[in-house]
Protein backbone atom coordinates (compact mmCIF):
# COMPACT_ATOMS: atom_id res chain seq x y z
CA UNK A 1 0.00 0.00 0.00
CA UNK A 2 1.76 3.50 -1.09
CA UNK A 3 1.60 5.43 1.62
CA UNK A 4 0.46 9.23 0.46
CA UNK A 5 2.58 12.21 0.76
CA UNK A 6 1.46 14.78 3.35
CA UNK A 7 1.29 17.82 1.60
CA UNK A 8 2.10 20.90 4.08
CA UNK A 9 0.21 24.18 4.34
CA UNK A 10 2.17 26.75 4.35
CA UNK A 11 0.32 30.38 5.46
CA UNK A 12 1.54 33.84 5.34
CA UNK A 13 1.77 36.12 8.36
CA UNK A 14 2.24 39.87 7.98
CA UNK A 15 4.13 41.57 10.74
CA UNK A 16 3.99 45.65 10.66
CA UNK A 17 4.24 48.46 9.58
CA UNK A 18 3.44 48.95 12.75
CA UNK A 19 3.97 46.18 15.17
CA UNK A 20 5.38 45.90 18.84
CA UNK A 21 8.51 44.11 18.03
CA UNK A 22 9.14 46.67 14.87
CA UNK A 23 10.68 49.97 16.75
CA UNK A 24 10.10 51.31 13.73
CA UNK A 25 8.32 51.24 10.50
CA UNK A 26 8.34 48.29 8.53
CA UNK A 27 6.54 45.40 6.86
CA UNK A 28 7.62 41.75 6.98
CA UNK A 29 5.92 39.16 4.59
CA UNK A 30 6.41 35.78 6.76
CA UNK A 31 5.71 32.39 5.16
CA UNK A 32 5.06 29.93 7.69
CA UNK A 33 4.04 26.15 8.04
CA UNK A 34 2.85 25.81 11.20
CA UNK A 35 5.74 28.21 13.74
CA UNK A 36 8.32 27.62 11.25
CA UNK A 37 9.10 30.28 8.80
CA UNK A 38 9.59 28.85 5.65
CA UNK A 39 10.26 31.98 3.76
CA UNK A 40 10.41 35.63 4.13
CA UNK A 41 10.35 38.89 2.61
CA UNK A 42 10.81 42.72 3.37
CA UNK A 43 8.90 45.91 2.50
CA UNK A 44 10.55 49.28 3.36
CA UNK A 45 9.82 52.94 1.95
CA UNK A 46 6.86 54.02 4.82
CA UNK A 47 9.26 56.84 6.33
CA UNK A 48 11.22 58.48 3.31
CA UNK A 49 11.07 62.13 3.87
CA UNK A 50 12.99 63.27 0.96
CA UNK A 51 15.85 64.84 3.38
CA UNK A 52 17.89 64.11 -0.19
CA UNK A 53 15.70 66.93 -1.95
CA UNK A 54 15.64 69.34 0.88
CA UNK A 55 19.72 69.24 1.07
CA UNK A 56 20.00 70.72 -2.41
CA UNK A 57 17.40 72.74 -1.95
CA UNK A 58 19.01 74.73 1.03
CA UNK A 59 20.20 77.89 0.27
CA UNK A 60 24.12 76.40 0.93
CA UNK A 61 25.80 73.14 1.92
CA UNK A 62 26.57 74.46 5.15
CA UNK A 63 22.16 74.32 6.34
CA UNK A 64 22.52 70.58 4.86
CA UNK A 65 24.60 69.71 7.56
CA UNK A 66 21.59 70.26 10.19
CA UNK A 67 19.36 67.98 8.06
CA UNK A 68 21.92 64.86 7.40
CA UNK A 69 22.15 65.12 11.35
CA UNK A 70 18.37 64.41 11.49
CA UNK A 71 18.63 61.67 9.01
CA UNK A 72 19.02 59.17 11.90
CA UNK A 73 18.55 60.05 15.91
CA UNK A 74 20.88 57.57 16.60
CA UNK A 75 23.62 57.96 14.03
CA UNK A 76 23.35 61.48 14.12
CA UNK A 77 27.28 62.05 14.28
CA UNK A 78 27.86 59.48 11.57
CA UNK A 79 25.64 61.06 9.06
CA UNK A 80 26.99 64.61 9.11
CA UNK A 81 30.67 63.79 9.52
CA UNK A 82 30.32 61.51 6.14
CA UNK A 83 28.56 64.82 4.62
CA UNK A 84 30.68 67.38 5.73
CA UNK A 85 33.89 64.74 4.47
CA UNK A 86 32.63 64.63 0.87
CA UNK A 87 31.96 68.02 0.77
CA UNK A 88 35.58 69.04 1.70
CA UNK A 89 36.62 66.40 -0.61
CA UNK A 90 34.74 68.29 -3.41
CA UNK A 91 35.74 71.69 -2.49
CA UNK A 92 39.77 70.38 -1.80
CA UNK A 93 39.11 71.79 2.16
CA UNK A 94 41.54 70.01 5.08
CA UNK A 95 40.18 69.84 8.42
CA UNK A 96 43.13 70.75 10.55
CA UNK A 97 44.56 68.17 12.86
CA UNK A 98 42.75 68.99 15.95
CA UNK A 99 39.60 68.84 14.50
CA UNK A 100 40.08 65.12 13.00
CA UNK A 101 41.20 63.90 16.49
CA UNK A 102 37.80 65.54 18.31
CA UNK A 103 35.64 64.16 15.49
CA UNK A 104 36.57 60.60 15.84
CA UNK A 105 36.18 61.18 19.78
CA UNK A 106 32.58 62.51 19.07
CA UNK A 107 32.11 59.43 16.75
CA UNK A 108 33.13 56.52 19.54
CA UNK A 109 30.99 58.37 22.75
CA UNK A 110 28.09 57.88 19.66
CA UNK A 111 28.91 54.30 19.07
CA UNK A 112 29.47 53.38 22.92
CA UNK A 113 25.81 55.15 23.01
CA UNK A 114 24.36 53.71 20.18
CA UNK A 115 25.47 49.60 20.73
CA UNK A 116 24.06 50.04 24.86
CA UNK A 117 20.73 51.29 23.36
CA UNK A 118 20.90 48.45 20.90
CA UNK A 119 21.67 46.12 23.81
CA UNK A 120 19.10 47.38 26.02
CA UNK A 121 16.58 47.07 23.08
CA UNK A 122 17.55 43.30 22.21
CA UNK A 123 17.04 42.09 25.97
CA UNK A 124 13.38 44.22 26.13
CA UNK A 125 12.83 41.46 22.76
CA UNK A 126 13.69 38.42 24.66
CA UNK A 127 11.46 39.96 27.51
CA UNK A 128 14.14 40.37 29.79
CA UNK A 129 13.24 43.70 30.90
CA UNK A 130 15.91 43.47 34.19
CA UNK A 131 18.86 43.82 32.32
CA UNK A 132 17.03 46.08 29.33
CA UNK A 133 16.97 48.32 32.61
CA UNK A 134 20.30 47.56 33.82
CA UNK A 135 21.88 48.45 30.53
CA UNK A 136 20.13 51.60 29.78
CA UNK A 137 21.13 52.75 33.51
CA UNK A 138 24.83 52.30 32.24
CA UNK A 139 23.92 54.54 28.73
CA UNK A 140 22.60 57.51 30.77
CA UNK A 141 26.47 58.29 31.85
CA UNK A 142 27.52 58.53 28.33
CA UNK A 143 24.48 60.33 27.39
CA UNK A 144 25.53 62.98 30.33
CA UNK A 145 29.31 62.97 28.60
CA UNK A 146 27.54 63.60 25.43
CA UNK A 147 25.55 66.14 26.90
CA UNK A 148 28.62 67.89 29.03
CA UNK A 149 31.02 67.97 25.99
CA UNK A 150 28.32 68.92 22.81
CA UNK A 151 25.86 70.70 24.59
CA UNK A 152 23.01 68.50 23.87
CA UNK A 153 22.22 64.97 24.28
CA UNK A 154 21.15 63.86 20.91
CA UNK A 155 21.43 66.29 18.17
CA UNK A 156 24.86 67.80 18.62
CA UNK A 157 25.47 70.57 16.28
CA UNK A 158 29.80 69.86 16.35
CA UNK A 159 30.49 69.25 12.86
CA UNK A 160 31.01 71.74 10.65
CA UNK A 161 32.95 71.85 7.09
CA UNK A 162 36.41 72.07 7.57
CA UNK A 163 36.17 71.33 11.03
CA UNK A 164 33.85 71.48 14.07
CA UNK A 165 32.21 74.05 15.42
CA UNK A 166 33.38 73.36 19.08
CA UNK A 167 36.70 72.47 20.86
CA UNK A 168 37.11 69.92 23.58
CA UNK A 169 39.14 71.75 25.78
CA UNK A 170 41.87 70.41 28.38
CA UNK A 171 39.96 70.96 31.28
CA UNK A 172 37.00 68.75 29.81
CA UNK A 173 39.54 65.65 30.01
CA UNK A 174 39.17 65.01 33.49
CA UNK A 175 35.48 64.15 33.11
CA UNK A 176 35.92 62.40 29.89
CA UNK A 177 38.32 60.28 31.68
CA UNK A 178 35.86 60.10 34.34
CA UNK A 179 33.39 58.85 32.35
CA UNK A 180 35.43 56.66 30.19
CA UNK A 181 36.67 54.36 34.02
CA UNK A 182 33.47 54.05 34.61
CA UNK A 183 32.75 51.92 32.25
CA UNK A 184 35.51 49.86 32.02
CA UNK A 185 34.57 49.38 35.49
CA UNK A 186 30.90 48.06 34.25
CA UNK A 187 32.33 46.23 31.35
CA UNK A 188 32.85 43.06 32.78
CA UNK A 189 29.73 42.70 34.36
CA UNK A 190 28.21 43.78 31.43
CA UNK A 191 29.98 41.33 29.25
CA UNK A 192 28.97 38.77 32.22
CA UNK A 193 25.20 39.57 32.03
CA UNK A 194 24.99 38.99 28.30
CA UNK A 195 27.30 36.30 27.71
CA UNK A 196 27.16 33.92 30.40
CA UNK A 197 22.87 33.81 31.36
CA UNK A 198 21.48 30.58 30.13
CA UNK A 199 18.30 32.42 29.27
CA UNK A 200 20.24 35.03 26.81
CA UNK A 201 22.34 31.92 25.08
CA UNK A 202 19.25 29.79 24.57
CA UNK A 203 17.51 33.09 23.45
CA UNK A 204 20.34 34.57 21.23
CA UNK A 205 22.56 30.62 20.02
CA UNK A 206 22.28 29.15 16.55
CA UNK A 207 19.34 31.20 16.07
CA UNK A 208 19.23 34.11 12.93
CA UNK A 209 22.37 32.34 11.34
CA UNK A 210 24.36 34.43 8.68
CA UNK A 211 27.00 32.74 7.44
CA UNK A 212 30.67 34.56 6.25
CA UNK A 213 30.21 33.46 2.32
CA UNK A 214 26.74 35.03 2.51
CA UNK A 215 27.73 37.96 4.40
CA UNK A 216 29.83 38.50 1.15
CA UNK A 217 27.41 38.05 -1.10
CA UNK A 218 25.33 40.23 0.39
CA UNK A 219 27.76 42.66 1.08
CA UNK A 220 26.43 42.68 5.05
CA UNK A 221 28.24 45.57 6.54
CA UNK A 222 29.17 46.62 10.21
CA UNK A 223 28.90 44.45 12.75
CA UNK A 224 26.17 42.22 11.34
CA UNK A 225 29.19 41.19 9.22
CA UNK A 226 31.69 41.41 11.39
CA UNK A 227 29.49 39.15 13.52
CA UNK A 228 29.68 36.61 10.55
CA UNK A 229 33.63 36.66 10.47
CA UNK A 230 34.24 39.55 8.17
CA UNK A 231 36.84 41.68 9.40
CA UNK A 232 36.09 44.74 7.56
CA UNK A 233 35.97 48.19 8.93
CA UNK A 234 36.18 51.67 7.25
CA UNK A 235 38.30 52.84 10.27
CA UNK A 236 40.43 50.18 9.84
CA UNK A 237 40.56 49.63 5.73
CA UNK A 238 40.12 53.56 4.74
CA UNK A 239 41.14 55.05 8.09
CA UNK A 240 39.38 58.98 7.85
CA UNK A 241 39.83 61.82 10.30
CA UNK A 242 42.39 60.78 12.55
CA UNK A 243 41.70 57.06 13.13
CA UNK A 244 45.04 56.58 10.57
CA UNK A 245 47.09 57.41 13.37
CA UNK A 246 45.14 54.93 16.04
CA UNK A 247 45.22 51.01 17.00
CA UNK A 248 42.08 50.25 15.06
CA UNK A 249 41.35 46.45 14.48
CA UNK A 250 38.10 44.71 13.30
CA UNK A 251 35.86 43.27 16.14
CA UNK A 252 35.20 39.69 15.00
CA UNK A 253 33.66 37.11 17.55
CA UNK A 254 36.43 34.71 17.54
CA UNK A 255 38.27 37.41 19.48
CA UNK A 256 35.98 36.14 22.85
CA UNK A 257 34.71 32.54 21.99
CA UNK A 258 37.62 31.18 19.72
CA UNK A 259 35.61 30.50 16.60
CA UNK A 260 32.86 31.97 14.56
CA UNK A 261 29.28 30.66 14.19
CA UNK A 262 27.45 34.11 12.76
CA UNK A 263 24.44 33.96 15.17
CA UNK A 264 22.41 36.62 17.10
CA UNK A 265 24.92 35.69 20.06
CA UNK A 266 28.11 36.81 18.10
CA UNK A 267 26.20 40.00 16.98
CA UNK A 268 26.00 40.38 20.80
CA UNK A 269 29.57 39.80 21.16
CA UNK A 270 30.65 41.96 18.43
CA UNK A 271 28.98 45.22 20.11
CA UNK A 272 30.34 44.37 23.57
CA UNK A 273 33.52 44.48 22.13
CA UNK A 274 33.13 47.56 19.89
CA UNK A 275 32.06 49.53 22.85
CA UNK A 276 35.51 48.54 25.19
CA UNK A 277 37.53 49.20 21.76
CA UNK A 278 35.80 52.85 21.34
CA UNK A 279 36.96 53.43 25.09
CA UNK A 280 40.36 52.92 24.20
CA UNK A 281 40.35 54.30 21.00
CA UNK A 282 39.01 58.02 23.09
CA UNK A 283 41.75 57.82 25.53
CA UNK A 284 44.29 57.33 22.49
CA UNK A 285 42.78 60.68 21.10
CA UNK A 286 42.79 62.28 24.18
CA UNK A 287 46.55 61.18 24.57
CA UNK A 288 47.83 62.35 21.63
CA UNK A 289 45.52 64.81 20.76
CA UNK A 290 47.17 67.99 19.03
CA UNK A 291 47.20 71.62 19.67
CA UNK A 292 45.92 74.38 17.13
CA UNK A 293 42.71 75.41 15.55
CA UNK A 294 39.55 73.68 14.94
CA UNK A 295 38.40 75.09 11.73
CA UNK A 296 40.07 75.80 7.79
CA UNK A 297 38.25 78.20 7.37
CA UNK A 298 36.35 80.16 10.84
CA UNK A 299 34.58 82.98 8.87
CA UNK A 300 31.73 81.69 7.16
CA UNK A 301 31.55 84.26 4.79
CA UNK A 302 34.32 83.41 3.30
CA UNK A 303 33.62 79.24 3.40
CA UNK A 304 30.57 79.79 1.97
CA UNK A 305 32.07 81.97 -0.90
CA UNK A 306 34.59 79.18 -1.49
CA UNK A 307 31.98 76.49 -1.89
CA UNK A 308 30.29 78.59 -3.89
CA UNK A 309 33.20 78.70 -6.45
CA UNK A 310 33.88 75.22 -6.12
CA UNK A 311 33.13 72.60 -8.64
CA UNK A 312 33.74 68.86 -8.36
CA UNK A 313 32.58 65.67 -6.43
CA UNK A 314 33.14 64.17 -3.16
CA UNK A 315 32.29 60.98 -1.19
CA UNK A 316 32.58 60.80 2.83
CA UNK A 317 32.38 57.41 4.30
CA UNK A 318 31.99 56.82 7.57
CA UNK A 319 32.03 53.83 10.06
CA UNK A 320 28.66 54.29 11.81
CA UNK A 321 27.40 52.12 14.75
CA UNK A 322 25.29 49.97 12.44
CA UNK A 323 28.08 49.87 9.48
CA UNK A 324 29.07 52.11 6.63
CA UNK A 325 27.39 55.06 5.93
CA UNK A 326 28.14 56.64 2.43
CA UNK A 327 27.57 60.37 1.42
CA UNK A 328 28.11 61.36 -2.48
CA UNK A 329 28.24 65.18 -3.36
CA UNK A 330 28.40 67.39 -6.12
CA UNK A 331 29.11 71.33 -6.07
CA UNK A 332 28.92 73.13 -9.21
CA UNK A 333 30.65 76.88 -9.56
CA UNK A 334 28.48 79.67 -9.17
CA UNK A 335 26.09 77.30 -7.63
CA UNK A 336 25.76 78.32 -3.88
CA UNK A 337 23.66 74.78 -2.89
CA UNK A 338 24.81 70.89 -3.26
CA UNK A 339 23.79 70.17 -6.84
CA UNK A 340 23.77 66.40 -5.92
CA UNK A 341 23.16 64.69 -2.60
CA UNK A 342 22.79 60.86 -2.09
CA UNK A 343 22.61 59.03 0.74
CA UNK A 344 23.52 55.35 1.44
CA UNK A 345 23.31 53.57 4.92
CA UNK A 346 24.31 50.46 6.31
CA UNK A 347 20.83 49.14 6.89
CA UNK A 348 19.80 49.67 3.42
CA UNK A 349 22.16 46.68 2.59
CA UNK A 350 21.92 44.81 5.85
CA UNK A 351 18.23 44.45 5.25
CA UNK A 352 19.03 41.77 2.49
CA UNK A 353 20.07 39.25 5.20
CA UNK A 354 16.58 39.44 6.40
CA UNK A 355 15.23 36.23 4.83
CA UNK A 356 18.38 34.53 4.76
CA UNK A 357 18.49 34.15 9.03
CA UNK A 358 14.88 34.15 8.64
CA UNK A 359 14.50 30.57 7.19
CA UNK A 360 14.58 27.86 9.43
CA UNK A 361 13.51 29.60 12.95
CA UNK A 362 10.45 30.33 14.96
CA UNK A 363 8.01 32.85 14.95
CA UNK A 364 8.50 33.20 18.49
CA UNK A 365 12.44 34.19 17.28
CA UNK A 366 11.55 37.44 14.53
CA UNK A 367 11.69 39.92 16.97
CA UNK A 368 15.28 39.11 18.72
CA UNK A 369 16.96 37.95 14.97
CA UNK A 370 15.34 41.25 13.50
CA UNK A 371 16.78 43.61 16.11
CA UNK A 372 19.84 41.90 16.18
CA UNK A 373 20.59 43.68 12.69
CA UNK A 374 19.85 47.11 14.06
CA UNK A 375 18.00 47.97 11.54
CA UNK A 376 17.21 51.75 11.21
CA UNK A 377 14.45 52.52 8.40
CA UNK A 378 14.24 56.58 8.60
CA UNK A 379 18.54 55.73 7.05
CA UNK A 380 16.89 53.64 4.32
CA UNK A 381 15.36 55.50 1.80
CA UNK A 382 13.09 53.61 -1.20
CA UNK A 383 11.75 54.70 -4.63
CA UNK A 384 8.04 53.98 -4.68
CA UNK A 385 5.74 55.44 -7.48
CA UNK A 386 2.06 56.72 -6.57
CA UNK A 387 -0.10 56.83 -9.70
CA UNK A 388 -2.96 58.11 -7.72
CA UNK A 389 -4.82 58.30 -11.28
CA UNK A 390 -5.01 54.53 -11.15
CA UNK A 391 -4.81 54.01 -7.36
CA UNK A 392 -1.90 51.97 -8.06
CA UNK A 393 1.77 51.51 -6.51
CA UNK A 394 4.64 49.72 -7.52
CA UNK A 395 8.43 49.54 -6.60
CA UNK A 396 10.74 50.24 -9.42
CA UNK A 397 12.86 47.91 -10.95
CA UNK A 398 17.07 47.83 -10.64
CA UNK A 399 16.63 48.33 -15.10
CA UNK A 400 14.21 51.33 -14.39
CA UNK A 401 16.32 53.00 -11.98
CA UNK A 402 19.43 52.25 -13.85
CA UNK A 403 17.55 53.71 -16.96
CA UNK A 404 16.57 56.75 -14.91
CA UNK A 405 20.03 56.89 -13.25
CA UNK A 406 21.69 56.82 -16.71
CA UNK A 407 19.33 59.81 -18.10
CA UNK A 408 20.19 62.04 -15.30
CA UNK A 409 23.75 61.90 -15.68
CA UNK A 410 23.18 62.89 -18.94
CA UNK A 411 20.80 65.73 -18.64
CA UNK A 412 23.39 67.00 -16.02
CA UNK A 413 26.21 66.59 -18.60
CA UNK A 414 24.22 68.84 -21.00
Amino acid sequence: MMQEETKKATYTIPVGPIHPALKEPIRLALTVDGEEIVDADVFVGQVHRGIEWLGMNRNNPVQSIYLAERICGICNISHPFSLVMAVEQAAGITPPPRAEYIRAIIAEMERIHSHLLWAGVAAHEIGFDTVFYLVWRVREEIMDLVEYVTGNRVTKAMFQIGGLRRDITEEQFPRIRQSLDYYKSVFDQLKRVFLDDKTIQMRTRNVGILKKEDALKLLICGPSGRASGVPKDVRQDQPYAAYADLDIKAMTPDMVTGTVVGDVYDRIIVRLLEVKQAIEIIEQCLEKMPPGPILAQPKIAVLLKALTQAEGEGIGRAEAPRGEVIHYVRLEAGQSTLATWKVRAPTYVNLMAVPTILKGMQIADVPIIFASLDPCMSCTNRMIITDRALRKKSIMSYEEMHRLSLQKTEKLRR
